[in-house]
């Protein structure tokens, strides 16, 4: 049972890393569509960085479900856990690195962001394999999942004016 659910969320790795890679484009190839801006990259700001490591992996969770959901009774707090970890880590290691160097390097940003999604995964990965946790912690973890995805809607159209929310090139906020 744990080399399958390893295996799954090795995948994940994968399909989390190339989707949200293609989600940082989709929104301007779309043609700025206003509904593909809601999971996709609006601009150049942290924030909307982040939700191409969220969407990508909420969804994977939803598509792994039926294969892993008669393994664990712990499905939805470890995958809101992994989930809500990657942006978390994203934040955190970009800030971290260039407030050492004063600014952000391409090469490094990628690197963060697979690093950030594999963390996600193998905590995920952890929690799935631990004995059975109380039915309040899945409930919370579902909690959590939905608020931070309502969390990136509002704010691709209703940023706050934060530093986070900014976009890099253009200084502006959320969807042009």
């Amino acid at each position: 049972m744990k080399k399958s659910v390893l295996k799954w969320e090795m995948l994940g790795i994968v399909f989390v890393s190339l989707l949200g890679a293609f989600l940082h484009f989709a929104f301007e190839l779309s043609g700025e569509m206003k509904l593909v801006g809601t999971i996709a990259a609006v601009n150049e700001s942290v924030w909307e960085h982040l939700k191409i490591a969220f969407w990508p992996a909420l969804i994977y969770a939803v598509f792994e479900y039926p294969f892993l959901k008669g393994w664990t009774g712990n499905y939805l707090i470890a995958k809101a856990t992994g989930i809500c970890l990657m942006p978390i880590t994203i934040a955190v290691f970009f800030y971290s690195y260039t407030t050492a160097i004063g600014h952000h390097v391409l090469p490094i940003d990628i690197i963060i962001f697979v690093v950030a999604i594999t963390i996600g995964q193998f905590v995920s990965y952890s929690i799935l394999v631990t004995k059975q946790v109380p039915r309040w912690l899945n409930m919370l973890g579902l909690a959590a999942l939905v608020a931070l995805a309502g969390a990136f809607v509002l704010f691709t159209f209703i940023p706050p004016q934060l530093p986070i929310f900014r976009d890099s090139i253009t200084g502006t906020y959320g969807i042009r």
